[in-house]
């Protein structure tokens, strides 16, 4: 019943996510440490916001107790990057996340972080899920928390500074003082609040912040930063004149950005920014990183400089560990997650919300001015994203007409190559490109299409869903 998908494992709470599988997982974690020789150093937890996470980390705290492996549990709901940030500082072997990071309210899940402050890979994850289906002795045996507690075996500890600390290291303060930046913030009802605003504030920022209190159904929207959940950001941006507004999703793994003009900033232009304002300003040298769901403007930028773009799988342990082997400067992803050399090595909304506000002090420019000159330097280029739900039925079906039989509609753009490293992409000789497939962490087939113009974009996908007949 457990699997991990692209984003660790999530599940429905109260179904699948269950206190006896989450101390099931708890066992197997014991498991492989203890035959890796690393149980000793003991693990990391960390949780969010969501109903149950604060019990989940202490459910698997109890088991780890019972087994003699120490943990060290941050004892308030935290951004998943301090977990990753502890455990690279900290030179653990694992460290565990309690979050379903930007999906409903009504699932929970668990990230693992491996050495490095990586997330855990595919050999990793299936390597987990092979210890998962040896645990028998069901319900799994643990200690009570209070316990565990006397006995040396679960520390509460809150190692929020070090971590703020090392962000504001990373950046331009005395820059970003002098600049005045007004700020609005948007946690999303998540854990960015506290990190981002003491970030913020510390760097002389005028801050604002809305949707800060604890709601674990996140005001009854997705907590995730895109158009549709940032309009109330949008409006306080303009109505009150903010230079910035800035969006963390649940878990503050994923940022989203509207600019001085009230515009939503898609995650690929965020990263575009992010990757021409450290070359160009910050004077990094390296490739970049993508999935194949992001955009193609990254490359264009990457050749400019006299580098490559590299493109992966989605799931942002992929990145990882392309990031690490051809040591790119930066890496991401559509939906909003990136990674900057020097920093951990997976994504972090609140080390990325940082750059974007030096980017501005250094630069002296609006974010709106310089998007602009990229979009003019290098071209613009349009996304369209569609999601769509199916029955197990549909999804067969799916599967055996497009990635077993390799069927394709009448494309009406003329194909370069076509790949079926995750799902089906098609790149076409004008530059453009579609993907087609199947989410990892919700049931949903996903279509994503970049083209020079709106319409063409638009155009393809429509072909591709009355091909499917979505």
């Amino acid at each position: 019943m457990i699997k991990f998908g692209t984003g660790g494992w999530r599940a429905i709470i109260g179904d699948e996510f269950t206190k006896e599988n989450i101390q099931i997982l708890a066992r197997a974690m014991c498991d492989k440490m203890k035959s890796e020789g690393v149980s000793k150093e003991g693990i990391v937890i960390g949780y969010d916001k969501r109903f149950l996470s604060k019990e989940t980390m202490q459910w698997i705290a109890c088991v780890f107790a019972k087994e003699g492996i120490e943990s060290f549990l941050v004892n308030k709901s935290a951004p998943t990057p301090l977990i990753m940030y502890y455990v690279q500082t900290h030179e653990l072997h694992y460290g565990m996340m309690v979050t379903a990071s930007h999906n409903p309210a009504i699932y929970n899940g668990i990230k693992i972080f491996t050495y490095g402050g990586r997330d855990a890979d595919e050999e990793q994850t299936a390597d987990i899920e092979e210890f998962i289906r040896n645990v028998t002795d069901i319900p799994v045996e643990a200690m009570d928390y209070e316990e565990g507690l006397k006995a040396g075996l679960i520390h509460e500890i809150y190692p929020l500074n070090d971590y703020i600390d090392a962000v504001l290291a990373s950046v331009d303060v005395e820059k970003i003082k002098k600049a005045g930046l007004k700020v609005a913030l948007d946690p999303m009802y998540g854990v960015s609040e506290t990190s981002l605003k003491t970030i913020l504030l510390t760097m002389r920022c005028d801050v604002e912040t809305i949707h800060d209190r604890h709601d674990t159904l996140f005001g009854g929207k997705l907590p995730a930063p895109n158009e549709t959940t940032l309009r109330e950001l949008k409006a306080h941006v303009l109505n009150y004149n903010f230079d910035i507004g800035i969006a963390t999703d649940g878990d503050a793994d994923r940022i989203g950005i509207i600019d001085d003009k009230g515009n939503f900033l898609h995650p690929n232009d965020i990263l575009s920014l992010l990757y021409y304002y450290l070359v160009k300003y910050k004077g990094f040298k390296g490739d970049c990183v993508r999935n194949i769901c992001t955009t193609h403007l990254l490359d264009e930028i990457a050749k400019d400089f006299g580098f490559k773009c590299h493109e992966v799988p989605v799931g942002f342990k992929h990145i990882s560990a392309k990031m690490n082997q051809v040591d790119a400067i930066i890496g991401g992803e559509s939906s909003g997650g990136m990674a900057v050399k020097g920093h951990i090595r997976g994504k972090d909304g609140i080390y990325a919300a940082a750059l974007i506000i030096e980017m501005l002090a250094v630069t002296g420019k609006k974010l709106s001015e310089i998007m602009e000159g990229i979009k003019k330097e290098y071209g613009a280029m349009a996304l369209v994203e569609r999601d769509y739900r199916f029955s197990e039925e549909k999804k067969a079906l799916i599967k055996k007409q497009l990635l077993e039989d390799k069927e394709l509609p009448n494309l009406p753009f003329e194909t370069e190559k076509i790949s079926y490293l995750d799902g089906l992409k098609v790149y076409f000789k004008n530059g453009g490109w579609i993907s087609v497939r199947f989410s990892g962490t919700e049931p949903l087939l996903r279509i994503f299409s970049e083209m020079k113009t709106k319409e063409d974009a638009e155009c393809i996908a429509k072909t591709f869903e009355d091909f499917l007949s979505l």
